[in-house]
């Protein structure tokens, strides 16, 4: 068995694999971290292998303790990866970014692939039929784009996301609306048809906190999984065990 670990900023996200399907998977706040450690090593007894991505150099608490009672892996630019990366800057690939791509080379070899990460930011990682990894882009997602017209305004105010939104608001909470949610809409529609020009029968895996969320309007082609990123992440482990 292996033991998946992502840490973000506030919350952590933990799979347990065995025979490379995930058994049980958990999301909690990162100071709830030693407690719920605890329960899954309980709980799993046969676990042998770790891997943790974390975002953060304060993280160094939670990698000591994994390792006082697991090989662990730590995710960073030096690891061995299961495709070559062409990315610019390979020492400023986020950690994540990295996973995403290792996931769609295990799903879908040889196929071109983009993958579209819906959290705190909207990445968008695009991988060819040689699983290569060539970049994409970043942009602000849903919550930061609500939050910074509240914060950086002085009269609009914070609006709560909806799913949907009329193209012409009448309000200004509905202007809001209209402006963030079809202004995404469109953003993702157009990145995917740009993209799917260049690179033939283009598969597009949506992930990501926000992933059902937006891909409603996009569900006819978009497939979600919410746990890419960790079956990325197991990947990479299953990889380094080999070399």
């Amino acid at each position: 068995m292996n033991l998946v670990i992502d840490v973000g900023n506030t919350f952590v996200k933990i799979a347990v694999f065995q025979n490379n399907s995930i058994r049980e998977t958990w999301k909690f706040e990162k100071k709830d971290f030693l407690k719920k450690f605890q329960k899954i090593q309980s709980q799993y007894p046969k676990i042998q292998n770790s891997i943790i991505s974390s975002v953060s150099s304060g993280d160094d608490f939670l990698i000591k303790e994994v390792k006082k009672h697991y090989p662990l892996l730590e995710l960073d630019q030096s690891t061995k990866l299961p495709f070559q990366n062409n990315y610019g800057t390979p020492s400023s690939l986020g950690k994540d970014r990295i996973a995403l791509a290792a996931a769609a080379v295990k799903e879908h070899p040889g196929k071109n692939v983009l993958v579209i990460d819906a959290g705190t930011c909207i990445t968008y990682d695009l991988k060819t039929s040689e699983d290569i990894y060539l970049g994409g882009s970043i942009s602000p997602g849903l919550g930061m784009r609500f939050k910074s017209l509240h914060k950086f305004t002085a009269n609009l105010p914070l609006v709560i996301p909806k799913p949907e939104a009329e193209l012409i608001g009448n309000s200004t909470e509905t202007s809001i609306l209209s402006g963030i949610i079809n202004g995404i809409k469109m953003e993702l529609k157009g990145i995917i048809e740009a993209y799917g020009s260049d690179y033939q029968e283009l598969k597009v895996i949506f992930t990501g906190g926000d992933s059902q969320f937006l891909s409603i309007p996009l569900k006819n082609s978009i497939f979600a999984n919410p746990n890419f990123l960790l079956e990325g992440l197991n990947f990479i482990l299953e990889f380094n065990k080999t070399q």
